[in-house]
């Protein structure tokens, strides 16, 4: 079978269906692959580059007339008159939205896969384009708020003094937005981030943001694992956290698009109380903006010289790397439909993520596809009973005890042996016994309380130390004195294994940030 890589005509699309990597994988599952001429030219790809990975050039008519269609954008009339029945066209549709389309394509015979309609759940994220799309845009989100912002993202010291670091406040921790928050942190920014999901802290701070806690402000998780809607007091709450933090922020980005609809989260009074020169940039411009002044694919400027980006087209100015993603995810897709890897394409309906995916077929319409079952949680066992629990907490109490009465009878032997030896001593013992015994209660709360991120530098520190050790050790191996001479030789063998045993797992560790390890 052969797959059509037309040249896509929506104005200002740079975007390609294919790059000439994912043409050579479509080749290796057994596909004949035909690109127009100059398909790829917006987004670098080269025809040259298609004829060297295998690929045919063709004009418009052959790419649309081929047995498989894949493109970015749903076709215009004029190209759907070009398909062949029987046709596969694999694109994005937003078919929630464009009953016409489907019904068109239904009524041609034209197999119908909605790219925008790949189930969430695991198995395909492979083939999840929106999340390819979202992460593209929440990265770009951050290239375009910098080249607006009047200053440097990360702070700097120099000759001539210092500048703070630009204040990032990120609305939303779905795919784009924790993208956003990972670049702006990598830039050197501040990075706040709010959603009304609690579970979403872990990965805010993953990507180098700190979560905005908002109890007040954030969903309920009901018993089947769902969010609740925000109630009322909820909303208000959250409008609250919008507020305050856009005041303090130099950058605002906002990403909530719920199934094509943005909610609005910056008012235009939020926007009156940011500073001049702070830069809104709002993902959600596509379905209206979740900003009151967002006008969708422009830029507008406040009354108080806030800068508002409301670009649709983001995934579109960074045309190789999107394409490239957009490729891959594609070939995913085609790994799943040609399970033979003989070039034939085999549509099986129940599978859950083709059925989800597939809006017309054979004629009909398959649109909305019925609702993927999630598998429930096997039952949790049975619990021991109350009478079960409260022998087992009388046990632990008593082994505690007995525990307890062990560890005091073994300090006050220690203690009394400790008097004996001090009081038999002579005085120059008694210094070093002392300064061994402060030494020891110092270095316990000193690395008792060392956060796990000093820990490497931590290890350092003590090799250091161990090596001072064994050098006085070896000064002492050969003393007269039998006692400071075995003393001594066990000083140098377990200085020994510190020093050696710390390089060899700093040498391992190091070995983890090789790109040839």
């Amino acid at each position: 079978m052969r797959i059509g890589v037309p040249r896509e005509t929506r104005a200002g699309e740079r975007l390609v269906a294919a790059s000439p990597a994912s043409v050579e994988k479509l080749i290796k599952l057994g596909y004949e692959v035909a690109v127009e001429a100059g398909a790829g030219t917006q987004a670098s790809f080269l025809d040259e580059q298609y004829q060297a990975a295998g690929a045919t050039l063709v004009d418009a008519a052959d790419a649309w007339g081929a047995d498989i269609v894949t493109c970015v954008n749903a076709p215009k009339p004029a190209q759907i008159k070009l398909l062949r029945e029987g046709a596969t066209l694999v694109a994005t549709m937003a078919p929630q939205s464009n009953e016409k389309l489907v019904g068109t394509l239904a009524k041609k015979g034209v197999t119908a896969l909605a790219l925008d309609a790949v189930p969430r759940i695991s198995r395909a994220q492979s083939i999840d384009v929106l999340s390819t799309m979202s992460n593209v845009a929440g990265y770009r989100a951050v290239i375009e708020a910098a080249e607006v912002y009047g200053g440097m993202f990360t702070g700097q010291v120099t000759a001539a003094g210092k500048t703070a670091p630009a204040k990032v406040f990120v609305i939303g921790a779905g795919v784009a937005g924790l993208a956003a928050i990972g670049a702006a942190a990598s830039l050197g920014a501040q990075v706040r981030a709010f959603d009304v999901r609690p579970e979403v802290a872990e990965q805010i701070g993953s990507m180098g943001g700190e979560f905005v806690v908002a109890p007040e402000a954030q969903q309920e998780i009901s018993a089947d694992g769902y969010a609740k809607p925000l109630t009322a007091e909820q909303q208000a709450a959250a409008m609250d956290v919008y507020a305050k933090e856009a005041a303090n922020a130099d950058v605002v980005i906002t990403t909530a698009l719920v199934r094509g609809s943005a909610p609005t989260t910056i008012t235009a009074a939020m926007v009156a109380s940011m500073r001049p020169g702070s830069v809104v940039v709002d993902l959600a411009a596509s379905g209206g903006g979740n900003c009151e002044l967002t006008v969708p694919g422009k830029t507008v400027t406040s009354d108080n010289e806030v800068t508002i980006v409301g670009y649709t087209d983001l995934t579109s100015r960074m045309p190789r790397h999107t394409s490239t993603l957009l490729g891959t995810n594609i070939v995913h897709l085609m790994e799943l439909l040609t399970p033979g890897k003989d070039g034939e394409l085999t549509l099986d309906l129940e599978d859950v993520v083709q059925r989800g995916m597939t809006v017309a077929h054979a004629g009909e319409i398959l649109w909305p596809p019925p609702p993927v079952s999630v598998s429930a949680a096997p039952p949790a066992p049975a619990g021991p009973s109350d009478e079960e629990l409260a022998a087992k907490a009388a046990a632990a109490a008593e082994e505690a005890d007995r525990k307890s009465k062990r560890r005091n009878i073994l300090y006050g032997l220690g203690a009394v042996a400790s008097l004996l030896l001090l009081s038999f001593a002579d005085s120059a013992t008694v210094q070093h016994l002392t300064v061994f015994a402060l030494a020891v209660i110092v270095g316990f709360y000193v690395i008792s309380n060392v956060k796990h991120s000093l820990h490497t530098p931590l290890m350092s520190q003590t090799n250091a130390i161990s090596g001072i050790i064994l050098v006085g050790a070896l000064l002492q191996i050969g003393s007269s004195d039998a006692l400071v001479s075995t003393l001594a030789f066990v000083a140098a063998a377990v200085a020994s294994i510190n020093i050696f045993g710390g390089f060899l797992v700093t040498y391992r560790m190091l070995g983890m940030f090789r790109k040839d390890a």
